[in-house]
């Protein structure tokens, strides 16, 4: 115990001594120790000086890579078409009444009267056929029904005789019918002989050629001396003569679908041609189809124009004019924002920052624009020029968003 006494007082005795030491060597410690910290400091901040713009970097250019791998679109807005609306169809005009002239019989043509562009009237002559072999023909029948009579009034003759020996009973029974018989056969034979004359007379009749109805010669494709051949025997016929009756117009519009319910016996409607630009000719709906053409998915539509002066040429390319009322909400697009896919017509909207795929169905054609009379509510935000590649859900980028397209005229 002593000697742990002894150690505890020297140990004391030595504390004084350790801390004047620390205090002789306090500021060179401290010197010290602020060195080696500074220094440390700087290491961290030239580490995280040289790598915190690499990482910066890195995380910059692959923001920069995901956007600029996002397709960059414009969108414009779809326009509501108004409630009435101008429909502008393209027309084929025709003449109410259009007929190619023929001949009937076999022969040359001696003369004809009418040209292209001459008016003629109903029953007028227009040319005239030499028919020779018609008119022998003819003759021939005659004499053999010349024949016919003489024959049939001998048989008649007998007969009568013959009947009135039977009363007497000096001819036999069989006799008497044997010549009423004969008489039965001359008189069929005498009405044959009959019926081919007036068969080859009518044939002959068809030597001179007259119009139909009244109207205007629109072609002539025979002159005199040329062989006239009716088609009987079996060769190509060909037209003499195409009269057209063009004071009424037939006005023949294939209507779209969209629009088929509207198209009404009644509707008035402009037609306009481009030898009179400016200037519209009133006509009416007079008929329709009733029926969708398969393949055009239109109505085929026929508008009646009155054409008193002849200002209106048949067979001209028209336009006509409706003002329909819309029968649904119908929307314009440009043409360039529609997708044509194997699964039908398509259009791309933006929503959410991402495209949307919509199935449309399209009116009427402008051009540069299409109706759209389904697959769109109107607030939609609608991609222009969209890729090719464009899927729905796929993330885009919006550049701009035009004030869309015009109204529908």
């Amino acid at each position: 115990m002593r000697v742990a006494r002894d150690q505890e007082v020297e140990t004391l005795a030595g504390v004084p001594e350790m801390d004047q030491q620390l205090t002789n060597d306090g500021p060179k410690g401290s010197v010290r120790w602020w060195a080696v910290g500074l220094a440390i400091i700087t290491s961290v901040a030239l580490v995280i000086g040289a790598v915190l713009p690499r990482i910066q970097a890195r995380t910059n250019l692959r923001k920069e890579t995901e956007e600029m791998a996002l397709p960059t679109v414009a969108v414009v807005k779809p326009k509501r078409s108004v409630p009435a609306q101008e429909l502008v169809l393209p027309a084929n005009v025709q003449a109410f009444v259009d007929a190619p002239i023929y001949a009937r019989t076999n022969g040359y043509l001696r003369r004809w009267y009418a040209d292209i562009g001459t008016h003629v009237k109903a029953g007028q002559l227009l040319a005239e056929i030499e028919t020779p072999e018609v008119d022998q023909q003819l003759r021939q029948a005659r004499a053999d029904l010349g024949t016919a009579h003489a024959n049939l009034r001998l048989s008649e003759i007998t007969a009568q005789r013959y009947a009135g020996l039977l009363r007497t009973d000096s001819v036999s029974k069989q006799e008497a019918d044997n010549a009423e018989g004969d008489y039965a056969a001359k008189k069929a034979a005498f009405e044959a002989a009959q019926a081919n004359v007036r068969r080859l007379e009518e044939l002959q009749s068809f030597e001179k050629i007259y119009a139909p109805f009244s109207g205007v010669i629109t072609a002539r494709n025979t002159d005199i001396g040329a062989l006239i051949d009716s088609g009987s025997s079996g060769g190509t016929r060909t037209e003499l003569f195409h009269i057209a009756q063009a004071n009424k117009l037939r006005v023949y519009v294939n209507v779209p679908e969209a629009y088929s319910q509207s198209a009404k016996v009644g509707l008035k409607a402009a037609l306009t041609v481009p030898e009179y630009p400016g200037q519209r000719f009133e006509g009416t709906l007079a008929r329709t189809a009733d029926a969708i053409d398969p393949a055009t998915r239109t109505l085929l539509v026929e508008l009646d124009v009155n054409n008193p002066t002849g200002t209106l040429l048949s067979g001209a390319y028209a336009q006509v004019h409706f003002n329909l009322p819309s029968v649904a909400a119908s929307f314009i697009l440009p043409v360039n924002s529609l997708l044509f896919r194997s699964e039908g017509l398509r259009v791309a909207s933006v929503e959410n920052g991402h495209a949307e795929l919509k199935p449309i169905s399209i009116g009427h054609d402008f051009g540069s624009e299409v109706e759209v009379v389904a697959g769109l509510s109107g607030n939609e935000s609608i991609v222009v020029n969209p890729p090719d590649s464009l899927v729905s859900g796929e993330a885009v980028r919006v550049t701009q968003e035009s004030s869309g397209s015009r109204e529908a005229p």
